[in-house]
């Protein structure tokens, strides 16, 4: 095998790995927002505390590593430079990488939740929550429509895949 094929061939797997260990720490944050127990404040910290390290030592790290591969692979590939599926891919996963930092990954929104639950503001929390949700919801779906896009790859452009 060539420099360039095994380039190819190892952005390819890192992309892929990655993309499991991001999928993985979605699903996991999202049923910590979803079973967090409101009622305990100790209880409510130490959730929170958890999904902040997965944010922090998985989310984060995988996102960059699949938005860094993704983008490798596309400038490594010539059939994919040509490819308009590959090009909505990658302006999805710099959208997935601007949202997970913006919303999921935000220490305000964590250091927000945490003064409301110090304030026992239940309506606060809740809001809060609900929008986490939904960012980790539209982060699932995104992330989904990459990969059927990775898998489906369509003809978007007339030249072909």
């Amino acid at each position: 095998m060539n420099r360039r094929r095994g380039f190819r061939v190892g952005s390819k797997v890192l992309h892929e790995v990655a993309s499991i260990g991001f999928g993985g720490a979605l699903a996991a944050c999202l049923v910590i927002n979803l079973t967090a127990d409101r009622a305990s404040a100790a209880e409510f910290a130490a959730a929170r505390q958890t999904f902040a390290a997965i944010a922090q030592y998985v989310l984060i790290p995988s996102m960059f590593v699949v938005v860094l591969s993704g983008l490798i692979a596309l400038a490594a590939t010539q059939a994919y430079a040509n490819a308009g599926w590959a090009w909505i891919k990658a302006l999805l996963g710099l959208s997935v990488f601007e949202a997970t930092l913006l919303i999921v990954g935000s220490s305000r929104k964590q250091a927000e939740l945490a003064a409301a639950a110090a304030a026992a503001d239940a309506n606060l929390i809740d809001a809060l929550l609900r929008s986490e949700r939904i960012t980790i919801a539209l982060l699932i779906v995104l992330s989904v429509v990459n990969v059927v896009l990775a898998v489906w790859r369509p003809r978007l452009s007339g030249k072909g895949r």
